[in-house]
């Protein structure tokens, strides 16, 4: 038995030739790859660390959607940006997208380099609970 979804289009995703899955569902996990700021015809947008950072999210929110997920499922959120000094604006960001008794676990850090001379990349787990 196959209990595995794989989300490579839908709607408000980036269609894009990289190789993956926007999301994976597995059971009642979902796991969501990392997105970028890319926009619908699969271009990077460049912008402040919150513009990119806001469409970074909508890509992650799309993708969780397209699985049948809402924001409340996510449990974990691995957030990679590529310069300490915005952390106070990504800090602000994330606040304003998870409440504060709602907010995932998270990892945040700062990576060298992302893909397209990106600022930040979003990966996250979301799992629903069964009854």
């Amino acid at each position: 038995m196959n209990n595995k979804k794989y989300i490579t289009k839908g709607k408000g995703l980036p269609n894009w030739s990289n190789p993956i899955s926007h999301a994976v569902v597995v059971n009642n996990m979902c796991f969501v790859s990392g997105q970028l700021s890319v926009n619908i015809d699969g271009k990077y947008i460049s912008g402040t660390i919150l513009e990119e950072g806001k469409l970074a999210f909508s890509n992650f929110f799309s993708a969780l959607s397209n699985a049948e997920f809402e924001k409340d499922d996510v449990v974990f959120i691995d957030i990679a940006f590529d310069n300490l000094k915005d952390l106070p604006e990504i800090n602000t960001l994330y606040m304003q997208l998870f409440p504060k008794d709602k907010r995932p676990a998270r990892t945040i850090y700062q990576a060298e380099a992302l893909p397209f001379g990106g600022k930040i990349k979003i990966t996250g787990t979301a799992v629903k609970e069964l009854f």
